[in-house]
């Protein structure tokens, strides 16, 4: 099947569905979700987005302007931390957790807005790491049409730039509450230090990257090899050091190993 044929496979899919809800972060995945979803559907696809301490406040803006210009109607969602009963705890089960609370609220506000089912954006890459959160979606029966139809990353980042998607070469960013270990308890001062930090590189010009907290001042940047050059330009790493410091870090050290998706996994796997 060619990547054309598995497009308009995904947009008979959705049509199958008659309407639905898409769980928007504006990150790569979803985006081209959403796009093809309206594609298909028109005005019978709606957009939610959770706004919470551990959605940077970049991702938020950059879904409402991207709901804005498609046409779609656009759902915020807002949650506490305090509503998610052990999710401060941060227990390897942390996203699953999540994932049960907010899609348990989505699946309640597509009823309520008359639409018949809520999909989400996981794709065939996302099978290979441990991912708790995939579970909650199995039992609350959410679609996951990029995994049902079979889209990779590689795929989803081709067809994006092909349609002339803002998303195409964007980096991946997960929840900022996988940068903390299992274990060590979320507050938000601490997420509010991991976003700035993650701002900062962005800012900078690194491309894909991960702030990783540990104890309340220690900072682990994960690099692309490639641009682990860049952060030992001494006026660079001076001012990156300054500024962390400034965020509330004590301790800022570069990962050997680079970037690579969960981490943080890695004690648990």
């Amino acid at each position: 099947m060619t990547l054309d044929e598995k497009y308009d496979a995904l947009k008979e899919y959705f049509r199958g569905l008659g309407s639905v809800a898409i769980a928007f972060s504006s990150g790569v995945d979803s985006t081209f979700l959403l796009y093809a979803a309206h594609e298909a559907l028109g005005d019978k696809v709606i957009a939610v987005t959770a706004a919470a301490c551990w959605v940077p406040a970049r991702e938020l803006s950059e879904a409402k302007e991207f709901c804005s210009r498609l046409g779609v109607k656009h759902f915020i969602v807002s949650v506490d931390e305090s509503e998610i009963d052990g999710f401060v705890d941060n227990p390897p089960e942390r996203c699953y957790l999540c994932k049960k609370e907010i899609f348990s609220r989505l699946l309640k506000l597509a009823e309520e807005q008359e639409i018949d089912y809520v999909a989400e954006g996981s794709n065939l890459d996302d099978n290979g790491d441990y991912r708790p959160g995939l579970r909650a979606i199995a039992e609350l029966k959410v679609k996951s049409p990029l995994r049902e139809v079979g889209f990779t990353k590689a795929e989803i980042r081709e067809l994006s730039r092909k349609h002339g998607l803002p998303t195409a070469s964007k980096p991946s960013f997960a929840c900022l509450a996988s940068r903390f270990a299992y274990g060590e308890t979320i507050t938000k001062e601490k997420l509010k230090m991991v976003e700035e930090a993650e701002q900062l590189l962005m800012d900078e010009g690194f491309t894909q990257f991960r702030v990783r907290i540990h104890g309340d001042d220690l900072a682990r940047i994960e690099l692309l090899p490639e641009e682990m050059g860049r952060m030992l330009e001494e006026e660079l790493r001076l001012r990156i050091y300054d500024k962390l410091k400034s965020f509330g870090f004590t301790y800022i050290s570069l990962d050997l190993r680079g970037y690579r998706m969960g981490s943080m996994n890695e004690k648990i796997l």
